[in-house]
């Protein structure tokens, strides 16, 4: 019995399953020109070596093949398991910190590298506020608590 292998190396195993798992359906640089009536964007012509290629297509058929690749409510592209999953995350890593005696690291108050003023060189800038990974509160930006929470607005 014959058997081919299915890839090259631990690399293109990698490599091919990246471009399905981490990647939108067409990224922004492919898209080449959209105006009132279509849009016009590059893919490679695998039927003719890779080469490269220009598409132009209607609004509505455009957006109908993008929709085909999002995926349905409570699907997911990669699914991990063991230690990687999301729920053993959640349920069993606190008990681990307990068991081991672990305390979780504290994240270091982030600094402001410019100490002086970058016009004259003089004088000592001073920190305000620092915003987490994401952006400043509803409370700084003037928004009041029951409208961030609105989903319509």
């Amino acid at each position: 019995m014959y058997s081919k292998r299915p890839f090259g190396s631990p690399k293109s195993v990698v490599e091919y399953l990246g471009r399905y798992t981490h990647k939108v359906a067409i990224s922004n640089h492919r898209i080449q020109q959209v105006d009132d009536e279509c849009v016009r964007f590059s893919y490679k012509d695998y039927r003719q070596n890779g080469l490269k290629k220009s598409i132009t297509l209607t609004h509505s058929e455009f957006i109908r093949r993008f929709t085909q690749h999002i995926l349905p409510k409570r699907f997911v592209r990669i699914r991990h398991f063991g230690v990687l999953s999301s729920t053993w995350k959640r349920v069993k890593f606190k008990k681990l910190r307990e068991y081991f005696k672990l305390k979780p690291a504290e994240a270091p108050e982030p600094k402001t590298l410019l100490r002086k003023c970058r016009c004259c060189g003089e004088g000592n800038l001073v920190t305000i506020e620092v915003f987490g990974p994401w952006g400043p509160p509803a409370s700084y930006m003037g928004v009041c608590q029951s409208e961030s929470n609105d989903p319509v607005s």
